[in-house]
């Protein structure tokens, strides 16, 4: 059973609760985002695989997910990014934020932490997670959310935003 980890609105760590059941009630979790930039200034993004449990199909980050329990954010980005893109690259923590969404049934209210990190090379994402990739210029991706808000992930809507540049 995986679990989340619940946090108050300082990020300061209140309890633990299955992932799931976090979700259905919409308690306030930690999460953390990933972007990725290759040396053109591009940010590497993913449709999500149609088999995830919400937001599927949908144009997002590079990545994202949960840290574990007693898990460090930087460790636990860096994991998942190896499990679910096949990248390996150092990052760094910007800034962070938090946002509640109501995705059918279920309800994201995460404290979000953003890191960005630089890669040139190309992904080897799992199919279990990913169904496509591309590299996006951040002002052409900027003005498609704006045009077509519905092909994104309600948080990668409020991320994208928060970018200036990298």
């Amino acid at each position: 059973m995986e679990k989340v980890i619940l946090v108050n609105q300082k990020d300061e760590i209140i309890g633990t609760e299955e992932k799931m059941k976090a979700h259905r009630s919409g308690k306030l979790h930690r999460a953390f985002s990933i972007i990725l930039f290759n040396k053109k200034g591009e940010v590497l993004i993913q449709k999500r695989a149609k088999s995830k449990y919400h937001s599927p199909g949908l144009w997002t980050n590079t990545c994202c997910s949960h840290p574990r329990p007693r898990e460090g954010l930087k460790l636990a980005a860096e994991r998942r990014l190896k499990e679910e893109m096949g990248i390996n690259c150092k990052l760094k923590e910007v800034f962070s934020f938090i946002y509640k969404a109501k995705l059918g049934n279920l309800i994201e209210h995460e404290f979000d932490h953003v890191f960005f990190g630089k890669f040139n090379g190309e992904p080897n994402p799992n199919k279990k997670e990913v169904a496509d990739w591309r590299w996006a210029k951040l002002k052409d991706l900027k003005a498609d959310i704006k045009e077509n808000p519905k092909k994104y992930t309600p948080w990668f809507k409020i991320l994208i935003r928060k970018i200036k540049k990298f």
